[in-house]
């Protein structure tokens, strides 16, 4: 991808978990020339660490973040072991226990949430960090899913917000490998499934950050258990 100013001063939301993807895309859209407005939600989920680490990140760049508390919609989700009492799975994501991970309709109600903001400031632009990765287990991920939103995107509004997903074919390695060729430091990233103090190493968010660390032949900075 290149890192042309395509976004000549244009604003775009960001939907930023402070996951490693999310993290790489803000920086991917920051290089792009995009006037950037984070947007981090608080849906009541285990790792909820990923918002600090959002807000660092966003502190230390000087950008607007935004984090929207929604955490009271967990009450509707419990059948997630993202949010409710049954513990997280382990294992990769290829493995059907991985399924007890999805949040009923999660990304369709931060997309709609992020299209209204971007609505709201004028910004013609929402991207989030889907990729293929997620494509067997998260059916909120699948290019078919963005293609559908993008479609009621063009006619919930006055104003055409388009869904851009750069990541949406490609892996985590790849994603992963787009950050380090931008010199990115992903110190002050979470990806584990739990909220512990140190990752899990073993939950599928884990295995898979874990795998394309190998896969690029670099040292993860996060301090696993």
């Amino acid at each position: 991808m290149s890192i042309e100013q395509v976004g000549a001063n244009q604003k775009a939301v960001v939907i930023y978990s402070g996951g490693m993807d999310s993290f790489t895309l803000l920086n991917r859209v920051l290089k792009e020339g995009y006037d950037v407005y984070p947007l981090t939600f608080n849906y009541g989920q285990k790792h909820v660490k990923e918002v600090v680490a959002a807000k660092t990140v966003c502190a230390e760049l000087g950008l607007p973040l935004k984090i929207l508390d929604i955490s009271a919609i967990n009450a509707l989700m419990q059948s997630s072991s993202l949010v409710g009492s049954e513990e997280v799975p382990e294992g990769h994501y290829e493995s059907d226990n991985m399924k007890s991970t999805v949040v009923p309709n999660r990304n369709m109600i931060l997309l709609s949430l992020a299209i209204g903001y971007a609505v709201d400031i004028k910004a013609p632009k929402v991207y989030y960090g889907a990729h293929s990765g997620d494509h067997a287990i998260y059916p909120d991920c699948r290019p078919e899913f963005v293609e559908a939103m993008n479609n009621v995107a063009g006619i919930a509004n006055y104003e055409h917000v388009s869904i851009e997903t750069p990541y949406l074919n490609s892996s985590k390695g790849e994603i992963l490998k787009d950050g380090l060729s931008m010199s990115l430091d992903y110190t002050h990233t979470w990806t584990c499934y739990n909220g512990r103090e140190k990752a899990c190493g073993k939950c599928g968010a884990c295995v898979e950050r874990l795998e394309a660390f190998e896969e690029n032949g670099a040292v993860d900075p996060v301090e696993y258990e």
